[in-house]
């Protein structure tokens, strides 16, 4: 196991008001005001794809979370380095970032949902893409003390596969969908997210 001690350090500083800094407070600004100028603007495909990553995002650590209570230690973990540690493998700045990351990054979607790259959809090249550019980069990630992957067989490839390509393929995909079926995913997600964390979180104590 890799650094199985990350565990005891991110549990100990999991929701603790005493790293708390102030740039989190800009950085939440920044996230309301790319939004805001979005739907200024009316482009609800680009919120719908922000918001559906958001929600895959929070389902898939709050799924982190449970990992750990049952088996002992989560796939991912942050053991340090942020002002405040929302669950075990998510720090308030990672959950800024993807809050906004399926909204920048549907801005590379061409015009047409059924245009062609490499003779492959557009939509899903360019999720299985940024899947990729995660996975690479997170790499470098877990070369640092802030984020550990805490099991040996963990690692860029699983992460690729089973998380980041379920991330961009929803975001890119709900992009292009009718706002009715935008609103039903999202909206299902977030029921599904916020009971959990209230279950899970809030009264079981597990997360």
């Amino acid at each position: 196991m890799n650094n199985p001690e990350a565990t005891g350090q991110a549990l100990a500083l999991l929701r603790s008001g005493e790293p708390f800094q102030w740039y989190v407070i800009t950085l939440l600004t920044f996230v309301v005001y790319i939004y805001f100028n979005e739907i200024s603007k009316k482009n609800w495909k680009g919120v719908a794809a922000g918001l559906s990553l958001y929600m895959v995002h929070w389902f898939f650590e709050i799924g982190n979370a449970l990992i750990a209570h049952f088996s002992g230690h989560a796939l991912w973990t942050v053991p340090t380095g942020t002002a405040f540690l929302l669950l075990i493998g998510v720090g308030v700045e990672l959950s800024l970032m993807f809050s906004v990351a399926g909204l920048i990054f549907s801005k590379l979607l061409p015009e047409d949902p059924k245009a062609k790259i490499f003779g492959i959809n557009n939509r899903l090249v360019i999720a299985v893409g940024n899947a990729a550019f995660f996975s690479i980069f997170e790499i470098f990630l877990a070369k640092t003390p802030a984020f550990v992957w805490v099991w040996p067989w963990w690692g860029s490839f699983p992460v690729f596969v089973f998380v980041y390509i379920p991330f961009f393929v929803v975001s890119m995909y709900c992009y292009d969908w009718q706002p009715r079926t935008q609103k039903t995913v999202i909206g299902t997600l977030l029921l599904i997210n916020a009971a959990m964390l209230v279950v899970f979180g809030g009264v079981l104590g597990w997360i």
